[in-house]
């Protein structure tokens, strides 16, 4: 077992014991009777949660109240990580599961490594750069079997659990298998969203004998009642194929999955699509790898932000907005300041700018990750913003080599869920897991989603220019994400925050703005998870909209027609109807901040031991989002 804490006596006439020490008894959770808002009105908002030994947050509590069995049996971050993961597979399908993907960003305490993991899905050897040529445009890819790439998460799971874990598998993947056998209450989010994607068979003219979404009747059958509504929250879901499929895998390991009748019955539903069949092998299955690669790195302000390089955007491009803001002094400002909004934004359209230009698999492309995030690139970067709004940015000329491409200007993506574990050894986990859009394809195998992760790809090869596209379509390649798993140091290499988020391409813009809301805003997890949403992609400025006792009480109106005074518009839209948009921004940010304790010294007897720590953690209320721990 890991060992992390060193007792030493420097003077040895008297012994100074581990209770002799006090430490500062500031209350870290902010305000207990409820956030106060820019205007000097107090709400009655999520509050932190503070544990002193482990915690785990995730966007679903029968997710996190897994992790936490998992963490008070002794597991590490990994082993906590595999019992979430099989859980929100079952009660959250619509967002992740073990037919999707993930990128894992991992702090190994023993070791003081950081590293990152890749489980993204990969597209089929026979997958070729006209895949969606003739589908019909997003929606008849999205359900198809052309979407669907070679999953990774049971190979991430196995993989770190081979390295990292301790408990023995059986126990990670019981709290799955029982809530499956014995069956868990459908949760508002996913009937909901069951109910949305049944309403887009009308809005397509299909009826409900002749479906679209859920033409697959495994799927329709689990979800749906057979006047094609969706079932409501509170029914009780029973999915016996789901706990045998895990039976299989803690069996036989993630070869049980790649390999054998799980395998086959993944690539008949593809290449059997109703819609529009698939190309995936079971050669492409069985040759499904993770890739450990270095993470990407910047110093914000003193703090070292570490995430997911590419194929991930998140982050460059949470690192070049960090970057592009620290050209500025935000310490004077509060985070609904419309000075801190324009910024914000700026920098946002330039790191957009950039993502959609250089970024795909580093596999087969030259990214230039060091260029992107070298400080003197972004001063120049920086120094293009002005009072008003730049409108839609240019990428720029990193230094470094790279491959010429045109840009890809697609934001699309959503499916996603964040989960955020530190354990009683150190070790910190970040998680970003997704099936791409809501359920994935619609196809359900064995108790589980399969992902349309392969839309994350551009639909052209080429640009206007003639220039490929750096995310275009090619065999085994993963495509382009904007997932963001974060973790920040202090000056001393210590974890600090973990953080990330669920939300498609606003991912970047959720995970920067927490960054931004604690470190310069000096807001604990829970503070920065409840300020409202701001962010441009690279188009329309948008803000979110207001939601009582989940997020701070603001003007938005009143900052929306500041903003536009600032000359903030939508550009594709003629100049008389150019406006800010005011929206609904569903994150789902998962924070853990890590504050160290003070400590007195009595005379020359000092004891030294790990510092003294407690976790502080916040959960988005916009979804479903819990903290545990102890």
């Amino acid at each position: 077992m890991n060992k992390y804490i060193l007792t030493k006596i420097v003077i040895p006439i008297f012994i100074v014991t581990f209770s002799s020490f006090s430490f500062s008894q500031d209350d870290p959770s902010g305000n207990p009777e409820g956030d106060t808002t820019p205007d000097g009105s107090s709400q009655e908002l999520a509050q932190s949660v503070i544990k002193k030994r482990e915690m785990v947050v995730t966007a679903n509590p029968l997710a996190t109240a897994a992790g936490e069995r998992i963490l008070r049996k002794g597991g590490t971050a990994v082993d906590a990580m595999i019992a979430v993961q099989t859980v929100l597979s079952l009660v959250e399908p619509q967002s992740s599961g073990i037919g999707g993907g993930a990128f894992v960003v991992y702090y190994d305490a023993w070791r003081d490594k950081t590293i990152t993991i890749d489980a993204r899905e990969k597209a089929p050897s026979a997958a070729t750069e006209d895949r969606f040529a003739n589908a019909g445009g997003f929606i008849g890819a999205w359900q198809s079997g052309l979407s669907v790439g070679v999953p990774g998460v049971p190979r991430m799971m196995e993989f770190m659990h081979d390295r990292y874990g301790f408990l023995p598998i059986r126990k990670l993947y019981r709290p799955a298998i029982r809530l499956a056998r014995n069956g868990y209450p459908l949760t508002q989010r996913t009937s909901d969203q069951v109910a949305n994607l049944l309403a887009f068979n009308d809005r397509f003219g299909r009826s409900c004998d002749d479906r679209l979404f859920f033409r697959d009747p495994t799927a329709f059958e689990y979800f749906a009642n057979p006047d094609c509504t969706a079932k409501p929250a509170g029914t009780i879901i029973k999915n016996p194929e789901y706990a045998n499929t895990l039976r299989t895998l803690r069996r036989f390991g993630s070869d049980g999955f790649y390999k054998g009748e799980i395998a086959a019955d993944i690539v008949a539903a593809v290449q059997g699509d109703l819609n529009i069949p698939g190309d995936m092998s079971i050669e492409d299955l069985a040759n499904y790898n993770v890739v450990v690669r270095e993470p990407v790195c910047i110093d914000y302000r003193g703090h070292n932000v570490c995430g997911m390089g590419p194929p991930s955007s998140g982050a460059l491009a949470v690192g070049q907005i960090l970057g592009i803001l620290e050209n500025f002094d935000l310490s004077d400002k509060d985070p609904l300041d419309v000075d801190a909004v324009h910024l914000f934004t700026q920098a946002g359209r330039l790191a957009f700018a950039d993502r959609g230009r250089f970024v795909g698999d580093p596999d087969f492309v030259t990214v230039p990750t060091e260029g992107m995030l070298n400080k003197d690139y972004l001063a120049t970067r920086a120094a293009l913003i002005t009072d008003t709004d730049i409108g839609t940015a240019s990428a720029g000329t990193p230094p470094g080599d790279f491959d010429p491409s045109a840009p890809d200007t697609r934001t699309k993506e959503s499916g996603t869920s964040h989960v955020s574990i530190i354990d009683r050894y150190g070790n910190a986990l970040s998680m970003t897991t997704t099936v791409e859009s809501s359920l994935g394809n619609g196809v359900m195998v064995r108790g589980f989603l399969l992902n349309n992760q392969l839309t994350d790809f551009s639909f052209a090869a080429t640009g206007s220019d003639g220039l490929p596209i750096a995310n275009r379509v090619q065999p085994n390649k993963r495509p382009r994400s904007s997932m963001s798993p974060t973790i920040v140091f202090d000056k001393r290499g210590r974890v600090e925050i973990v953080t990330g988020s669920p939300g498609g391409s606003r991912i970047i813009g959720y995970t920067a703005q927490s960054l931004v809301n604690m470190i310069d805003f000096d807001l604990d997890p829970q503070e920065a998870i409840n300020v409202p949403h701001y962010m441009n992609r690279n188009g329309r400025t948008d803000l979110e909209d207001p939601i009582p006792g989940i997020t701070w009480d603001y003007d938005a109106e009143s900052l929306a027609v500041a903003l536009r005074e600032r000359g903030h518009s939508n550009p594709d839209v003629p100049f008389d109807d150019r406006e800010v948009g005011i929206i609904a921004q569903t994150s789902g940010l998962s924070i853990i901040q890590v504050q160290q304790r003070k400590r007195r010294h009595y005379g020359y007897y000092y004891h030294y031991y790990r510092p003294k720590t407690v976790l502080i953690g916040g959960a988005d209320k916009r979804r479903d989002g819990t903290v545990g721990g102890r």
